[in-house]
């Protein structure tokens, strides 16, 4: 294994249109169960770090897809550690009842794409990419679970340093969060 994919993390947004306001009560236990999912993740191996309102415990109240749409966005170590936490941990109940909470989606609501350790990606970065797979299909800049590439086909190490290079990093007072530190350095393989 390279030091290119050793040093790739898997980054993942989802989007959802909400079937009524988060304040209605026919949401209360979608809200009910945020903090233990998100606290879920937040312990699982291989979570690095997730989308979080400034000021908040989760990104619920940013609206990039629309005013009626939620985003999740998290970066994972490993495809394994994400497809472990969604559908092998509490998460897998959101799942099964999403429906009650969402509409169905007619085009991709979740994208995935490998990115450098260390990397948090933005969330204009995170549409770009579903825009990518909504517009292209899946390919090794924006992918899913049924056609999703490894870190060594999807990145090469002169890549990931051209995207470090073009893609800033989080400026402090900007609307983006961790529910962990910063990762450095490289981490287990992918």
């Amino acid at each position: 294994m390279t030091a290119s994919t050793r040093a790739a993390h898997l980054a993942q947004l989802n989007v959802a249109t909400l079937r009524h306001p988060l304040d209605d009560p026919r949401m209360a236990p979608f809200v009910e169960m945020l903090d233990p999912v998100n606290a879920a993740a937040d312990g699982t191996p291989g979570f690095v770090w997730r989308l979080v309102e400034e000021g908040e415990a989760d990104a619920t109240g940013l609206r990039p897809a629309g005013e009626n749409v939620i985003v999740n966005l998290s970066v994972w170590e490993t495809r394994q550690a994400l497809w472990d936490f969604t559908y092998r941990s509490g998460h897998l109940e959101a799942m099964r009842r999403r429906r009650d909470w969402f509409e169905r989606h007619v085009e991709a609501h979740l994208v995935l794409w490998w990115v450098p350790a260390g990397h948090l990606p933005t969330v204009g970065e995170a549409m770009e990419r579903l825009a990518d797979l909504r517009a292209n299909g899946p390919s090794r800049r924006a992918f899913t679970f049924t056609s999703s590439y490894t870190a060594a086909e999807a990145y090469t190490a002169e890549e990931a340093a051209q995207h470090l290079q073009a893609v800033p990093p989080a400026q402090p007072g900007h609307v983006t969060g961790s529910a962990r530190p910063t990762p450095t350095g490289d981490t287990a393989p992918v």
